[in-house]
């Protein structure tokens, strides 16, 4: 299953220096109807992809915007050019099948 989306970036507020992009509305509640063994903190199996930049990595549930969150490492950050508040362009393939 795959998804394309463009969203924020922006900053945790807990910990400084991890950043993420929501996965939208209707993308969210579309993973969340995958049926699959259940992961540690409800975590989804995924390969992301912006711009020149794919890698694994697991979305998580966000219960403070009812959608899951991708985290976005430092190296793709810096690879992409990406700032706190800009838009990504996000293609996104779950793997947990």
């Amino acid at each position: 299953m795959r998804f394309e989306f463009t969203a924020p970036l922006w900053e945790w507020t807990a910990r400084a220096e991890w950043y993420f992009v929501t996965v939208p509305d209707e993308a969210s509640a579309d993973i969340r109807e995958i049926p699959r063994p259940p992961r540690g903190f409800g975590s989804v199996r995924v390969r992301a992809s912006v711009g020149g930049s794919t890698w694994t990595t697991s979305i998580f549930p966000d219960s403070s915007v009812g959608c899951y969150v991708l985290p976005v490492k430092k190296a793709v950050r810096v690879a992409e050019g990406l700032q706190e508040g800009g838009d990504v362009g996000v293609a996104l393939t779950v793997l947990d099948l």
